[in-house]
């Protein structure tokens, strides 16, 4: 069953397949590697009644982020039919202790949705998207195919976590040995791709007879995670040590002085692997095109020309991580705005203010909503870029959070390198506009992979790019004055 969880983008289709639906109850254990080092367990539990099967994973992690740990968990639960038709859904997720809920019951070709953040839930009436599956839907169909070597099928998958439903393409290879913490077994192997918004991944499973997964792996930050079917005992051995920063950082050919940043700058980029299917966005600041295996990026701290439309009515209203109309963010935008009315100058005093707020910048907190933020001031960049969002929408400027990388002269005992970054745009003077408070502010060293609502699926849903992204030059065009 695909989910994702922030710093795991997605898990393999197959993974909530069991043994055979006569089973009542069977539980799967596997152990989570990350790079060869152990950094979690997962277990999902397949319960099969008279009128309904449920399923139910939970994945457990931590995770080293230049010094500190992160602990990062997923529970989510599938109900369907025995035919695979879906009722219901829960997704419980917990980042560093900051938990979100989203729960959904379908019918009628409706989903029945409602979502907790920082305490506050939301409640909304969506589509179902048209033939998308849960666990077991997914389950039968692989069944329905079967794993005779060179056997395809596709399917869409339905996310809760993230509410959202992407296809998957599945291929079944020849069998193959495979060395597990039990030992050796001839398993079937499985490809799946998955098109996930902007950023496709491809895993590998081995799987029995029964399709049950016994080993699976990804591509995350350069490198591998491996999962690995094995007792309760193994699975839930202590964790090791594994920073997640150092491979996510992307070095700079050079040094960037402030002044050439104020300005304009052309980045080279390439990438090896899928990640050459991933799609950099085109913004206000940002122009993008291909050059064979390279992308040509050019960021300008100040928009030329307006390339994107305006904003859509969603961009000025409260969102589940950016909860623009709650008590507390109303009150801090009227204490950051008060007698300004133009738009360009009310974000300058919030970019100013949510810097000076936000007191204790810290990389412990995981990934906190904006309302969060406004109770507990303590962050990291993602705290920051929710906060001014949901402030911007509160003085009723559209607002969306990007995240990409930032270009820092030192960083964890680093010179001169890209690291992970967050910050928002808001639609100011015709233009979608950057704003940074983590920083001093916007510059040409921010470059943008992703545009959302602040949700922390699509600040998490590149990382399988970012260990394999390369920064071959960075150039000041022409037309720059730095």
């Amino acid at each position: 069953m695909p989910f994702r969880l922030p710093a795991l983008p997605s898990i393999c289709l197959l993974l909530a397949a069991t043994a055979a639906p006569a089973v009542e109850t069977e539980r799967n254990w596997y152990t989570v590697l990350l790079d060869g080092r152990k950094i979690g367990q997962f277990e999902s539990v397949r319960e099969a009644h008279r009128d309904r099967v449920v399923t139910t994973q939970s994945l457990d992690i931590v995770l080293d982020r230049a010094g500190m740990r992160l602990a990062l968990g997923s529970s989510e639960r599938a109900v369907e039919t025995r035919e695979g038709v879906p009722l219901s859904f829960r997704n419980a997720t917990s980042l560093a202790g900051s938990e979100s809920v989203t729960e959904g019951r379908v019918r009628d070709g409706r989903i029945e949705l409602t979502t907790t953040t920082g305490g506050v839930s939301q409640t909304r009436s969506i589509p179902w998207p048209d033939g998308a599956l849960l666990a077991e839907g997914q389950r039968l169909a692989a069944m329905r195919a079967g794993l005779a070597p060179g056997t395809r099928f596709s399917l869409l998958a339905f996310q809760p976590s993230s509410v959202d439903a992407f296809a998957v393409d599945t291929s079944v290879g020849a069998t193959e040995t495979v060395e597990l913490p039990g030992g050796q077994r001839r398993l079937h192997r499985v490809e799946q791709t998955m098109a996930l918004p902007g950023a496709p991944m491809t895993t590998t499973a081995w799987v029995d007879d029964a399709l049950v997964v016994h080993k699976l792996t990804m591509p995350l930050m350069g490198v591998e995670l491996t999962l690995l079917a094995c007792d309760e005992r193994c699975a839930t051995a202590p964790n090791q040590t594994s920073d997640v920063f150092d491979r996510t950082m992307a070095a700079s050919p050079r040094a960037l002085g402030m002044a050439e940043r104020q300005d304009t700058l052309r980045y080279v980029l390439s990438t090896s692997g899928t990640g050459n299917a991933f799609a950099f966005p085109q913004t206000d600041e940002q122009s993008v095109r291909r050059d064979g295996t390279h992308w040509i990026v050019t960021v300008a701290r100040e928009p030329a020309t307006r390339s994107e439309e305006g904003p859509e009515p969603s961009q000025t209203q409260p969102g589940e991580w950016l909860q623009s109309d709650a008590t507390e963010i109303v009150a801090l935008m009227k204490r950051a705005t008060t007698g300004v009315d133009d738009p360009a100058a009310r974000m300058l005093q919030l970019e100013t203010f949510v810097r000076d707020f936000i007191h204790t910048k810290s990389l412990g907190v995981g990934y906190a909503s904006a309302l969060d933020v406004a109770r507990d001031p303590q962050g990291d960049c993602t705290e920051h870029a929710l906060l001014l969002a949901a402030l911007g929408r509160a003085a009723g400027i559209p607002t969306r959070v990007v995240t990409g990388l930032a270009y820092a002269p030192a960083f964890a005992g680093k010179n001169h390198v890209f690291v992970p970054h967050a910050w928002m745009q808001a639609w100011v003077d015709g233009h979608w506009r950057s704003y940074d408070a983590a920083l001093d502010g916007f510059d040409a060293g921010h470059i943008a992979l992703a545009v959302g609502d602040g949700d922390p699926w699509k600040f998490y849903s590149g990382l399988d790019l970012l260990g394999t992204l390369r920064l071959e030059s960075v150039q000041v065009p022409a037309r720059a004055t730095p």
